[in-house]
């Protein structure tokens, strides 16, 4: 196969390349899947009619992943008691409304196959319909964002002349690094740099990082009693749900609240949290500076920055707990942690941004809140009307990014077939840092929720306190 040609020269053609190319990985491996199965079914019952030929590649109508038919399982076997077909494709496995994950023949989850995202089916089961309501709220978080209020105030608490100069610095040293290099453009833009800066100031110097909160009079260390109702105070600044914490002097035994709030402007006061309190406030400040700001909700209990580089014509990856730049692959390839949904809203749209943060299968865990045709519909009208009000230059600006992001998802799902089907671990590149475990949390807070580093089979990172807390208060 010929080499892409620079996106820079004809990004159009280079996009047509790269779907291309995938549509024929993806084509190739399902063939030798569907070969191989029916190799194995014949030897063990009486031969069937083969199955359809592959379509040729030959045409531009072949490219669009077409999943080969395979021989009907009832010809194969009498179906067991307590199953049947369900009309969402998915498999009902009980007589309760539980769901398994739809796959295709060669083991990929139906959301990696581009002719199954094209689909859209609006929800119709209480699931799926929970499943929207909960996407629908969570898609309000970005959109606080943009009060202007708001950003003035974090404006008056962010040292902007250190950010700057440190932008300014650094990005020249990424200009005088491409210029020793012969390139003509550094790696990262100014903008970048200060986001950069932004991120570390916010890391070191401005937010909290909590555990147990220390005793507010003897500033002894104090252990955790369970949850209480929040005050009315506490409710009016957005929390849901407050830890209560006692002292463990025992001459002491004050009891301290921990209210996990998710409105920013009581963030701003606080200055302290866990993962939900850091990057809501981050992406916030992210958003006072300038830069396009996603928030991106990730159902095993975490929730991290996107913002987008007009540098590199990409969003870009913050972890603000982790002090993490641009390392998709931290949470699956350095903590263990294997996901399901990974969304990213932003004021302006929503997308699932899953193949960016889950790359190889064994990271992926099943997506059952809905069926992914359901999922396509329901981000397609969150995307509707956050931009119903927005220029017709803007919305064709802003499909356009969508459309490029598809086709780098793309890519990532071609890159792991090609390591997967070559067993070349050295071809799954890391950038440096994303191996690491988690650093923020405690020891045994990280390992009961599957991120210490080694991937969990058996404790589920819904089981962790703070896993409870964060479904309330909507991170």
């Amino acid at each position: 196969m010929s080499n892409p040609p620079p996106p820079s020269e004809d990004p159009v053609a280079w996009a047509k390349h790269l779907t291309g190319a995938f549509a024929d990985a993806i084509h190739k491996k399902r063939a030798e899947c569907l070969t191989k199965q029916t190799r194995n079914l014949s030897l063990g019952s009486p031969p069937s009619r083969p199955p359809p030929p592959i379509p040729s590649n030959s045409s531009s109508s072949s490219r669009s992943c077409v999943r080969p038919t395979t021989p009907s399982s009832s010809s194969l076997s009498s179906p067991r008691p307590g199953l049947r077909k369900a009309r969402s494709k998915f498999t009902l496995t009980t007589s309760s409304s539980s769901r398994s994950q739809e796959v295709g023949p060669d083991g990929l989850p139906a959301y990696t196959r581009s002719g199954a995202t094209r689909e859209s089916h609006p929800p119709e089961d209480v699931a799926s319909l929970k499943f929207r309501g909960q996407l629908m709220l969570l898609a309000n978080t970005p959109a606080r964002y943009e009060n202007p209020g708001l950003l003035d105030e974090a404006l008056t608490l962010i040292p902007l002349n250190r950010i700057y100069a440190e932008a300014e610095e650094e990005s020249q040293m990424y200009e005088a690094e491409a210029r020793s290099l012969g390139k003509e453009r550094g790696k990262w833009g100014y903008q970048d740099c200060v986001i950069m800066a932004l991120l570390r100031w916010f890391k070191r110097d401005f937010f909290t990082w909590i555990n147990n909160p220390l005793c507010p009079i003897c500033y002894s260390e104090t252990s955790p009693e369970g949850m209480t109702q929040p005050l009315p105070d506490e409710t009016a600044r957005g929390a849901t749900r407050t830890e209560l914490f006692k002292c463990t002097n025992m001459k002491c035994g004050t009891y301290e609240r921990f209210p996990r709030y998710s409105d920013v402007w009581a963030l701003l006061n606080t200055r302290r949290g866990r993962c939900g309190e850091w990057a809501n406030c981050f992406s916030m400040l992210c958003r006072a500076v300038g830069s396009r700001v996603r928030w991106v909700w990730n159902s095993e209990d975490h929730v991290w920055t996107e913002v987008y580089s007009e540098h590199v014509n990409r969003w870009v990856h913050i972890d603000s707990c982790e002090e993490a730049w641009d390392k998709p692959r931290l949470y699956a390839e350095g903590w263990g942690k294997k996901m399901a949904y990974c969304i990213a809203f932003s004021h302006d749209g929503v997308t699932d941004v899953t193949r960016r943060y889950v790359r190889l299968q064994k990271y992926a865990l099943p997506r059952t809140k809905c069926p992914e045709a359901v999922l396509v519909h329901i981000l397609n009208e969150i995307r509707t009307t956050r931009r119903e009000r927005l220029s017709p230059s803007d919305i064709k600006r802003l499909e356009k990014e969508d459309y490029l992001e598809e086709i780098e998802f793309r890519r990532f799902e071609w890159q792991a077939l090609e390591a997967e089907a070559t067993k070349n671990g050295a071809r799954r590149t890391t950038a440096p840092g994303e191996k690491r475990p988690r650093q923020s949390g405690t020891t045994d807070w990280k390992h009961s929720r599957g991120e210490n580093g080694i991937a969990s089979e058996t404790v589920s990172p819904l089981d962790a306190p703070d896993a409870r807390m964060m479904e309330h208060d909507g991170h």
